[in-house]
């Protein structure tokens, strides 16, 4: 069953690889090289082979970060250090900038003013989770195809899939709960099963730095526990993960840091320590005034 996901990547890869290669024979190297990146920037096979060369390189720094969509700011000033090995749920009222910050540290969204430091980004390391809403769940695909695509890095665009790949998405698969339905289009699916497919690329894309957009919305609780289990399992092998989360109990039960926005950072550190009352009414009474249009004089 799993020779057919990688059957059918070189059905669709071997043909336009062979076109490709014919027509870069005359081209000298260098304009070669540069034709080849652009194409298949995806391949990098390097990054699979540790999780990080260095302890730093799983960390993730922000310095007076400041976005905004047009003349609206979603995030201001927003300073700290997510260290490598850590586990943080970024929590905070609706319109804080929770999904703003992690597709800054994805390279999504452009800073206006600040900077982020994300080496993982840089070496191909670093695998971004965004909420379901913003995926196309009417692409073609099977969710073996679907997990497929975790190992890109592995062979790009142009190569023959690597003969490893079939048990490795199988591995990953068996371990996301969706080993039977391979064969099944995203289409069909569940959310809970959507999920764990999602879940299941994530695990072959063997990635140092793990970002999650709300990670367990619209899910049921059996899921969610399973889903869980793998996050812990990414703390466990030393991978940096940074979830956005509403769940308040779900933060404090399985997340040992924790970062509280509104905008700005009211607190960032130990769950324990973030999650008061005071801290919580202080970000919301912060998203409140700056959502006031200013005063004419």
């Amino acid at each position: 069953m799993f020779r057919n996901v990688s059957g059918r990547a070189r059905v669709v890869i071997g043909p336009l690889g062979r076109r490709l290669a014919a027509a870069l024979i005359d081209l000298g190297a260098q304009p070669r090289a540069t034709f080849a990146r652009y194409l298949d920037g995806g391949y990098h096979p390097d990054a699979i082979t540790a999780i990080a060369s260095e302890p730093g390189d799983a960390g993730i720094e922000v310095k007076e970060l400041s976005v905004g969509y047009g003349e609206r700011m979603a995030l201001e000033g927003v300073t700290g250090r997510f260290a490598p090995s850590s586990l943080t749920a970024i929590i905070g009222p609706n319109g804080a900038g929770k999904s703003t910050l992690l597709k800054s540290i994805a390279g999504i969204l452009k800073p206006q003013a600040g900077d982020v430091k994300c080496p993982a980004l840089a070496a191909h390391r670093l695998a971004y989770l965004p909420q379901q809403a913003e995926l196309n769940r009417e692409f073609p695909i099977t969710v073996g195809e679907l997990v497929a695509l975790g190992g890109w890095r592995g062979f790009g665009a142009f190569r023959r899939p690597p003969e490893e790949l079939p048990g490795r998405i199988a591995e990953a698969a068996a371990a996301a709960g969706v080993g039977g339905l391979m064969e099944r289009p995203i289409a069909d699916l569940s959310a809970g099963e959507f999920q764990r497919a999602l879940f299941a690329r994530l695990l072959l894309q063997d990635a140092a730095v793990i970002l999650l957009d709300e990670p367990f919305a619209a899910v049921d609780e059996r899921t969610t526990e399973d889903l869980l289990t793998l996050v812990a399992r990414w703390h466990r092998e030393g991978r940096t993960v940074v979830a956005v989360l509403h769940d308040l109990d779900q933060v404090r039960d399985h997340f040992p840091c924790a970062l509280l926005l509104a905008r700005s950072c009211i607190d960032w550190g130990d769950t324990g320590t973030v999650l008061t009352k005071d801290n919580l009414a202080r970000a919301r009474q912060v998203l409140e005034a700056s959502s006031k249009p200013s005063a004419v004089s």
